[in-house]
């Protein structure tokens, strides 16, 4: 069975997504560089505001990464003091992993600087035009709710912003 030649068109949209994903997330990388963050940081700070006093492993099991990458990336988290970690008192085998009043403050002004560099991204679009890319985006990912979680899933960085 043959298939039929391919329709060269100048309309295909696969290069220009990825250019644009490039560029934001270099635009967020700079951004976030100054509040001493990665974009991995971001996403854990997001999933531990959203997700209080979740378990290390539970937050391993979020993030889907290995549980022993989890630990450096706590450790750098809990070093600038963004976030604790404390035995349970139900199980004194498992951590249980929060964000401080501090790591709520720099997740605030890490999401303000990331609308400044989507600002700067899409600045060429008008505000409806930005809500209707992002609705369409939404719906092309499979036309359901995606998670911060599964964005970084489908990040093989492990840097996705959300």
């Amino acid at each position: 069975m043959s298939v039929g030649p391919v329709e060269q068109s100048e309309r295909r949209s696969g290069a220009l997504l990825d250019y644009l994903a490039r560029r934001m997330r270099l635009r967020s990388e700079s951004v976030l560089a100054p509040l001493g963050l990665r974009p991995r940081h971001l996403v854990a700070l997001t999933v531990l505001r959203d997700a209080a006093g979740i378990s290390q492993q539970g937050l391993a099991s979020s993030l889907q990464i290995d549980s022993t990458n989890v630990v450096g990336l706590l450790n750098d988290l809990e070093a600038t003091g963004l976030v604790e970690r404390r035995r349970s008192l139900e199980d004194r085998r498992r951590h249980v992993v929060s964000l401080t009043e501090a790591g709520a403050k720099r997740l605030r002004e890490a999401e303000c600087a990331l609308v400044v560099a989507e600002d700067d991204v899409l600045g060429a679009l008008e505000p409806a035009e930005r809500e209707t890319l992002y609705d369409l985006l939404r719906r092309a990912i499979s036309g359901r709710e995606v998670t911060c979680a599964e964005v970084a899933e489908l990040d093989p960085n492990g840097d996705a912003v959300c």
